[in-house]
Formats: structure tokens, C-alpha cells, sequence
């Protein structure tokens, strides 16, 4: 009967440790309150979906930003990491959608997916139509802090993406062309890292353009040191593709290599979930491209 009892228990503490082992791991993004951190946005939640939407998880009222880290199988380890960006308009954030269902498309592939809590919404003082000041200190800090984890991850750490939707294709173009000047004073080593991307992927991204719609809006620095890019849009997205297109313009002339996928339609926030439309197609041509760039490659 002991004997019996001891295999049940040892039964389930491995149980445990095995589910413990699976947990993604939960890292703060600052080692205390955040900088540019004002007023009080009320307490993080999960808000209700609406009838008729469509079912997401959206974390609504973010002011302690974290990263968590899904880790690849050891034997697919391809030693790539890339910090994922949900969209929400800086109002939310579409946390599975388009951050815990990409994280495990990107583990299939090999790489190591971390997806980015940043603050939203935007804090007061910060008018509607500008991106939040918050956002971006939590972005450039996030690909800084997952590179100085290279060799606690067994990562390369000249492969740090990083990966967007909607508000959070703005947020990691915001960051992929501003690396150049920290949006805040350094508060320690990790800040010493670089929070220059190596490479980006934008899918269906918003508030690129200028108010007239005819170029890139002024936040949006491409200079000929950007990192290469991916893009996906739907043709018939109300966040308009021109988005893109005029991202892929500006990469093109400044010599940046870039692949510009716009699809006929599949509106906006698919996802990688399964809509029948080609759009659905992109997570595909993104892993040819991220092949194609030596980016799968075993470390």
C-alpha cells in the first residue's frame, strides 16, 4: 500500500514538474517602476469579448510591462529569439491573437518567441492621434534585455527580432528606426545592449503614414542602416496597405533588403489563425523569407 501511495506521489510530483518545466517563463522588463510612467491607468484586466466579435484575449490597462519567453524544442533550437508586438491600437493588447499563437508558430520553426506586455493605453497628456512615449521605452528596452539573455538562453544574439501587428507594427517599426537614441536615460548594464533589431517583421502595420498618406510619418527614420524586413497586408485592410507599401518604398531606396506581400483580402487582425483567404498564407512565406535571410540556421 506504501509502496502504492509512493508511486502515485511520485507520479504526480513529476506531473508537476513537467507542467512547471512547459510554464513559459514571466520576466519583468524593469527592475523597478518604469520610466515616463504617469498617472493611473486603473488595474490591468482581460476584458469581455463582445457578442459577435471575434474571441481574443485583450489585456487592457498594462503599467508593469514583462516579457514572456516561449522556448522552441531543444532539437529545433535554431538559437534565433524574436519579440513579439500585439496590436490593440495602443489601447489594448491582442495578447493571444497576436502574441501567444505567434510565439508557438515561431517555436514550430525553431525559434524562441517572447512576447512584449508594453504599456497601454496611452497615458494622459499624450494626445490620440500620437503613439504613447511609454510604449516605445518598453520596446527598446525588451530587445535590449532579450539580447543581453544570449547566453543564458543559448541564443544568438545577432538574431534578435522583432515581430508586429497593427499598433505594434507601428511599435517595432517606431523602434527598428529610431535604435539610434534611447528614448530614456540608461538605468543599467542591460542598457548598455543594443536595442537595434536584426530583423523585423511587420504585419499589417498602422500610423506609418503622414497625415496627407503620401509618405511615412516623421517618426519613421529609415536610413540605409535599418534591418532587412518582412511585410504582410491585406489589399482590403481599413488600416490602409499603403502602410507598407510606402515602408517598402523608403526600404528600397535606402538600399534595405525587404519583402512586400499584399494580399487580395483578409481585412485586418487575422492573425495566423485560419481565414481561407490567402492572407492566411503569410506565416509561410515569412519562415521562406527567415530561411532565405540565414536566419533557421542551427546556432
Amino acid at each position: 500500500m506504501k509502496r502504492c501511495l509512493l508511486s502515485i506521489a511520485c507520479t504526480i510530483l513529476l506531473g508537476c514538474v513537467a507542467a512547471a518545466a512547459d510554464k513559459p517563463a514571466v520576466l519583468d522588463l524593469w527592475p523597478g517602476q518604469a520610466p515616463g510612467e504617469k498617472g493611473d491607468v486603473g488595474e490591468e484586466k482581460v476584458l469581455e469579448n463582445k457578442p459577435g466579435e471575434t474571441p481574443v484575449k485583450r489585456i487592457a490597462n498594462v503599467a508593469h510591462p514583462t516579457l514572456t519567453v516561449f522556448r522552441p524544442a531543444k532539437e529545433k533550437d535554431t538559437g534565433a529569439v524574436v519579440v513579439i508586438a500585439p496590436g490593440g491600437g495602443y489601447n489594448i493588447l491582442a495578447w493571444d491573437l497576436e502574441g501567444e499563437e505567434v510565439a508557438a508558430w515561431l517555436n514550430s520553426i525553431g525559434v524562441t518567441g517572447v512576447v512584449l506586455k508594453y504599456r497601454v493605453p496611452r497615458r494622459p497628456g499624450t494626445p490620440g492621434n500620437e503613439a504613447p512615449p511609454q510604449a516605445q521605452m518598453d520596446a527598446q528596452r525588451a530587445i535590449s534585455l532579450a539580447r543581453s539573455k544570449a547566453a543564458e538562453w543559448n541564443i544568438d544574439p545577432k538574431r534578435v527580432g522583432m515581430l508586429g501587428f497593427s499598433a505594434g507594427g507601428h511599435l517595432t517599426a517606431w523602434t527598428a528606426t529610431n535604435f539610434d537614441k534611447r528614448s530614456y536615460d540608461p538605468i543599467d548594464d542591460v542598457d548598455k545592449v543594443s536595442c537595434r533589431p536584426d530583423f523585423v517583421v511587420l504585419v499589417y502595420p498602422a500610423y506609418l503614414l503622414n497625415k496627407e498618406g503620401d509618405g511615412l510619418a516623421a517618426d519613421i527614420r529609415v536610413t540605409k542602416e535599418m534591418p532587412p524586413m518582412f511585410l504582410a497586408h491585406a489589399g482590403n485592410d481599413g488600416v490602409s496597405p499603403l502602410n507598407s507599401v510606402e515602408m517598402y518604398m523608403a526600404l528600397k531606396k535606402a538600399g534595405v533588403p525587404a519583402d512586400l506581400h499584399i494580399f487580395a483580402s483578409g481585412g485586418h487582425g487575422f492573425g495566423l489563425r485560419a481565414t481561407g483567404k490567402p492572407c492566411a498564407t503569410w506565416p509561410e512565406r515569412c519562415a521562406d523569407w527567415m530561411k532565405d535571410q540565414g536566419l533557421l540556421s542551427a546556432k
